[in-house]
C-alpha cells in the first residue's frame, strides 16, 4: 500500500465503498484515489486487481463513482434516478469482461481474467451498483447523517436504521460533537 494517502474506507458493499473514495463531499472533500496507482491499490484491496491504470481510466473511474453516488442518493431519498448517471453505470457495466464465480462457502465473487484492465474492474462495481439500486439485495440505501458527509451507504443492519456510513469516522465525530456540546452546556449552567 502506498503511503502518504488517506486511508481507504472499506465497507461490505463494493459499490458504496467505491463511492467512499471521495468523502466529506459537503465539507472539506477528501479524495482517496488521487492518482492512477491509488486506484490500482483500491481495486486490489477489493479483489479486483489490475496491472495498470492510465489517467483516462482514473477519470472514467471517478465518473462512475459520481454516477453511482448520484443514483444511490436519488434511490435513498426515493427520487427519480438521474438519466446521465444511469447511462454511465449501464455503459460501465456493459464494457467489462468479468465472471461471477461461486466460492466453496456459497458466496458470489467476481473473477477478472489475467489480462484484465480497469474497465473490467469498473464493470463489476457498476454491476454491484445496479443490484443495490434496483433493490435486488437485502438491505436499503440510506444517506449518512453527518452534515459534511451525506454519503450513500447500503444498510444491511437488522433494523435498517443505521445512521452513519462509517461508525469509526462519521459516527464517532458526531458523537464527540454532541458530547462536547453537552459538556459545554453543563459547564455554563454550573456557573
Amino acid at each position: 500500500m502506498r503511503t502518504g494517502f488517506p486511508d481507504f474506507r472499506l465497507g461490505k458493499v463494493l459499490a458504496t465503498s467505491f463511492t467512499g473514495t471521495l468523502s466529506e463531499r459537503h465539507g472539506e472533500a477528501v479524495e482517496r484515489i488521487p492518482t492512477p496507482h491509488r486506484l490500482i491499490d483500491w481495486l486490489a484491496v477489493n479483489g479486483l486487481a489490475v496491472d495498470s491504470c492510465t489517467a483516462a481510466q482514473l477519470d472514467l473511474a471517478r465518473e462512475l463513482r459520481e454516477a453511482i453516488h448520484a443514483a444511490a442518493t436519488a434511490a435513498a431519498i426515493q427520487d427519480a434516478l438521474p438519466g446521465s448517471a444511469v447511462q454511465v453505470i449501464n455503459d460501465c457495466s456493459a464494457q467489462g469482461r468479468a465472471a461471477a464465480v461461486l466460492t466453496p462457502e456459497g458466496q458470489r465473487r467476481w473473477q477478472l481474467g489475467s489480462a484484465s484492465c480497469v474497465e473490467d474492474a469498473l464493470s463489476v462495481i457498476a454491476a454491484d451498483a445496479i443490484s443495490i439500486i434496483a433493490g435486488e439485495r437485502d438491505g436499503r440505501l440510506a444517506l449518512c447523517a453527518s452534515p459534511t458527509c451525506q454519503a450513500a451507504f447500503f444498510d444491511t443492519s437488522q433494523s435498517r436504521t443505521r445512521r452513519w456510513c462509517d461508525m469509526n469516522t462519521c459516527g464517532n465525530r458526531q458523537k464527540k460533537a454532541r458530547f462536547h456540546a453537552s459538556h459545554r452546556k453543563d459547564s455554563r449552567s454550573a456557573e
